[in-house]
């Protein structure tokens, strides 16, 4: 385990290559690096003829938020979690709605020194069932990322990976043996708007999602943010929720979310509510469960329903949870079928209140 007061910490996952560079094997871009070279995400780096991660133990943005934020409706409703992030990021999305951070770099967002302890207390302390890896993916922080998990693990907190679910198969396992939930961006369904708009590949973050549902107990769910033109066509929407429903099974939930004009993408408009319903409606009728319109107002599509016989199981207005009738072991108090996700038996009340933290107050 890292210590927790370094900044520069070694990794494991890594190789030298006949031509004297180092290749980071961490993610699927596979960065190739000689001495004193960055990766692409900027936290990973060669450094004395190996990659070590530049950032451990440093971190930013920390408030508390409802998880219905991350977004997790199928999680501990109600409750309130941890956020924080790191700078950089391992995909480069000319839309990235969270630019200041992810493409960030500079030192100074780094701002706050964050030990795994530290985190896992003040999570205790202000009353948050979980800590949430956002604003950047933590798959690029990987050793800090799990070191804060365990740290959270011990004191009763759950820990939340947001992420492109762009990684290795090793590290890949790795990781999610310390989280307890995910949520996972699923860009688009076509390896186009992959390599032109996020420069990746579509394949490996449909094997993460493959690798979640079948060989983990993670719960995860997916979220899709809806680019005018780019990736709304109904061709794509019935083909990434079909192979949802195929693949993962009905009760995996979907978000789709409104895009706005933002970092490399400002001459786009906006998400139109009516494209964000067009695409629930096509993922319904696929056979999904649980889909969910997100960045928008619209209290329907973001309540709970029982997919047997139609009871709101849980209404949300925005972030706020206006009903809740499932049962105390999570099935619908109607008709008793079961809704899937992890619920406790009264929901959470922290509501839609965002409170940011100073963490060096939580500090010993």
């Amino acid at each position: 385990m890292a210590t927790q007061s370094a900044i520069v910490v070694p990794t494991k996952y890594w190789h030298r290559l006949e031509d004297g560079r180092v290749q980071c094997d961490l993610c699927p871009r596979f960065c190739k690096l000689q001495e004193g070279q960055q990766g692409l995400c900027f936290v990973r780096a060669r450094q004395d003829n190996r990659i070590v991660l530049t950032t451990y133990g440093r971190s930013s943005g920390f408030c508390v938020d409802p998880i219905e934020k991350k977004p997790l409706n199928h999680f501990l409703p109600g409750t309130p979690v941890l956020s924080f992030g790191t700078a950089g990021c391992n995909l480069a999305c000319k839309f990235c709605q969270n630019w200041d951070m992810s493409k960030s770099r500079e030192m100074d967002t780094l701002a706050d020194e964050a030990s795994p302890d530290t985190i896992a207390r003040a999570a205790k302390e202000l009353g948050c069932r979980s800590v949430a890896f956002t604003y950047n993916d933590p798959v690029i922080f990987h050793e800090y990322a799990i070191d804060v998990a365990r740290a959270c693990r011990e004191a009763g907190i759950q820990s939340v990976a947001v992420t492109a679910g762009y990684v290795c198969e090793e590290p890949r396992a790795e990781f999610y043996r310390y989280m307890d939930a995910a949520n996972v961006d699923l860009k688009a369904f076509t390896e186009r708007f992959y390599h032109q708009v996020t420069n990746s590949h579509l394949q490996p973050v449909l094997d993460t999602l493959v690798y979640l549902k079948h060989e983990t107990q993670v719960w995860f769910e997916i979220t899709t943010l809806l680019i005018p033109g780019e990736n709304d066509s109904n061709k794509e929407l019935d083909e990434l929720s079909g192979w949802i429903a195929e693949r993962l099974g009905p009760d995996v939930p979907l978000h789709f979310t409104a895009f706005h004009p933002d970092w490399k993408m400002r001459d786009i408009q906006s998400t139109p509510p009516a494209t964000l319903a067009r695409a629930r409606r096509i993922a319904m009728g696929n056979g999904l469960r649980y889909v969910y319109t997100g960045n928008v107002h619209d209290e329907a599509g973001g309540s709970t329903l029982c997919h047997r016989c139609g009871t709101v199981l849980i209404g949300r207005d925005w972030y706020r949870l206006t009903a809740w009738t499932l049962t105390h072991d999570g099935r619908c108090n109607t008709c008793g079928t079961p809704c899937a996700g992890l619920f406790e038996a009264e929901p959470g009340a922290w509501g839609p209140t965002r409170r940011p933290v100073i963490l060096k107050h939580f500090a010993r």
